[in-house]
């Protein structure tokens, strides 16, 4: 289109990445005012998280069948539809709906149809521009999930601070203001195809014929379960270590890991093209061991949290790393791929804390029992890395 660039494209993308970080942490926030204010049981609202990232599986498996059909532009574009008005929803549905929570359910249902589709559809429209060093512009990319997830927990805080928590309609309708404005960037940048005119992607039996292609998934599936084992309990981490209150806890730990996580993406980001990739991602993985082994087997709840801001650091790279060598090891994958790789990803952020969980349980509600099991994520990375190296697509 006139006047912009590729690398409008890619800025357009940064964007993406924080409309999602805003539809999947500014809901969080608000649970204690929805119990408050719509007498809903905190069970019950704890679940519109889990429908969310549930929904957003479901938008992974089944995009890649209409999105190529209709195309990555009008696809991008119903993804910020959907995020805008799933975030506007939050101001009249609870209000309009037979109940609050419904209402609620209904806002949740519209704005992670966007999250889905945006996870599906950012990465290989980064991938599809005509630009070098593919893998540091992917690491840069997922790191603005980061910046976003931060800036949203910050500036809420501080309207909910300055402004008040009664008026957090007025936020969500001010945080909606971001996607559509993406919308209309993403309506005049320029859009590369993913594959060349007249080649096709490789079909559904062929990737899962593929043995690399399993590799990569279980990679996937790691990488998203070595993030969100620690991730989950970063709160509890800061409150222990720090010695406060749950409610500075909730903010410090997730942002510790947050920032850390961005700060990895963004190093490689910068300096990548310097960096061998695997070199990089084997040694995130060895990091991301000894984090769990510092935070599982430490006596000192300040060393837990420590172990907690390394763990951010060490799993930054993993998820764009393991998107880059896919992309470039599977050529003719396709929208399919990175659907795939992105549905493995979010199966491992359940995994991951599910596992810590059970494990503490059985423990005694014990977390650093829980933590010890669950290094079997880093290892399992450890051990499939390699095979990427000399791994080919047949």
């Amino acid at each position: 289109m006139k006047g912009f660039t590729y690398k409008h494209t890619i800025y357009s993308c940064f964007v993406g990445y924080i409309v999602q970080a805003i539809i999947n942490n500014f809901v969080p926030l608000l649970f204690l005012t929805f119990q408050s204010s719509y007498g809903i049981p905190l069970s019950k609202i704890t679940f519109l998280v889990t429908f969310n990232f549930g929904l957003q599986l479901f938008i992974d498996l089944i995009s890649p069948a209409f999105i190529d059909k209709i195309g990555y532009r009008v696809s991008i574009q119903i993804a910020h539809i959907t995020a805008a008005a799933g975030l506007i929803g939050l101001i009249f549905l609870p209000e309009l709906a037979p109940t609050p929570f419904s209402g609620l359910m209904a806002s949740v249902v519209i704005y992670a149809i966007g999250g889905g589709l945006i996870e599906v559809l950012i990465s290989p429209i980064v991938e599809a521009c005509p630009t070098d060093n593919k893998e540091t512009a992917m690491s840069l990319l997922h790191s603005f999930y980061c910046w976003g997830h931060v800036g949203v927990v910050l500036l809420s805080t501080l309207f909910f601070t300055f402004v008040g928590i009664e008026h957090w309609k007025v936020l969500a309708g001010l945080w909606a203001i971001v996607p559509a404005l993406n919308l209309i960037l993403f309506a005049k940048v320029p859009i590369a195809p993913l594959l060349a005119d007249g080649e096709k992607g490789m079909t559904l039996k062929e990737l899962i014929t593929n043995k690399l292609f399993w590799i990569l998934l279980i990679l996937m599936i790691c990488a998203g379960a070595c993030e969100q084992a620690v991730s989950q309990w970063a709160s509890t981490f800061a409150e222990k270590g720090l010695n406060v209150s749950k409610t500075i806890g909730d903010l410090a730990g997730p942002m510790l890991f947050a920032i850390l996580m961005g700060s990895s993406r963004a190093i490689y980001g910068k300096y990548g093209e310097k960096i061998d990739l695997h070199k990089f991602m084997f040694f995130s993985g060895l990091l991301c061991l000894f984090s769990y082994l510092l935070i599982a087997l430490s006596p000192s709840p300040v060393l837990g949290l420590v172990g907690c801001g390394l763990c951010g650091l060490s799993v930054g790279i993993l998820w764009p790393g393991t998107f880059s060598i896919s992309a470039a090891k599977l050529k003719g994958g396709g929208t399919l791929l990175f659907a795939l790789l992105a549905l493995g990803g979010d199966v491992g952020c359940s995994f991951g804390p599910t596992t810590v969980g059970i494990a503490s349980s059985l423990f005694g509600d014990n977390l650093k029992y829980g933590i010890l099991i669950a290094v079997a994520f880093p290892i399992l990375l450890l051990i499939f890395l390699p095979l990427t190296k000399s791994g080919s697509s047949d």
